[in-house]
């Protein structure tokens, strides 16, 4: 089945797609479905061979490595409306990571020669992809550096600030994902998370399950910047 005009509206949110413009997408895309992928299917292995890259319409996957000793590390994780592995795939290279769904999900795979179309009818493009990747390695310079500024409470109250529906006032917050790949992207270890959870007690943050109740946000957000 192809896109509802509800999936079109999350796929255009993408910066690449943005950049396209409607004509160029919708030509490129065509009537292709999205895939459905259960929670922990790959996505893709580090290297395979990267022949094309992806747009999350509905759930949440993560891009991750596995160290020598085994041990998994979460590059990045995309939400709705958010594409990744189109670097790669436009160098004609191997995916240097892995992906996986981490919930029940929805993903357009676009393939390779659909986009070097594009580019070729409009060389703008090459430009704007560039463009979109630099942000991204912008935002990912920055997540690292708050990683090292900031205390595992700080880094899970930022984390629930970004996710949060309002700017003030009491929220009710359903966690994306599970806490061990929350911990996971914040760099901690799954027991280190509990006991900086159980700290954001004092500002008004309690966990239930999959629940966080925030007594104020604002407040919340003030903690998280210190």
């Amino acid at each position: 089945m192809a896109l509802s005009p509800q999936d079109w509206e999350v796929v255009t949110r993408a910066p690449l797609f943005k950049a396209m413009g409607p004509t160029i997408t919708r030509t490129m895309i065509g009537d292709r479905p999205p895939r459905a992928y259960a929670r922990g299917e790959t996505v893709f292995e580090q290297g395979e061979p990267a022949d094309g890259f992806f747009c999350i319409v509905d759930g949440w996957a993560k891009l991750y490595r596995l160290r020598e000793d085994g041990e998994e590390v979460v590059v990045a994780i995309f939400a709705p409306g958010e594409t990744f592995a189109e670097v790669a795939m436009f160098l004609g290279g191997r995916y240097p990571a892995s992906a996986e769904a981490v919930s029940n999900a929805r993903i357009l795979k676009i393939d390779a020669a659909s986009l070097r179309r594009a580019v070729m009818a409009e060389p703008q493009l090459a430009f704007d992809m560039l463009a979109a990747s630099s942000i991204r390695l912008r935002q990912l310079v920055d997540e690292i550096e708050q990683l090292k500024a900031r205390s595992a409470p700080q880094r899970i109250a930022d984390f629930f600030v970004k996710h949060a529906s309002a700017a003030s006032g009491p929220v009710r917050l359903a966690l994306p994902y599970e806490k061990a790949l929350i911990a996971s992207r914040l760099g901690m270890k799954p027991e280190s998370f509990s006991r900086a959870l159980g700290k954001l007690a004092v500002v008004g943050v309690a966990v239930e399950r999959d629940w966080v109740a925030i007594a104020d946000i604002a407040r919340l957000a003030a903690f998280a910047e210190g």
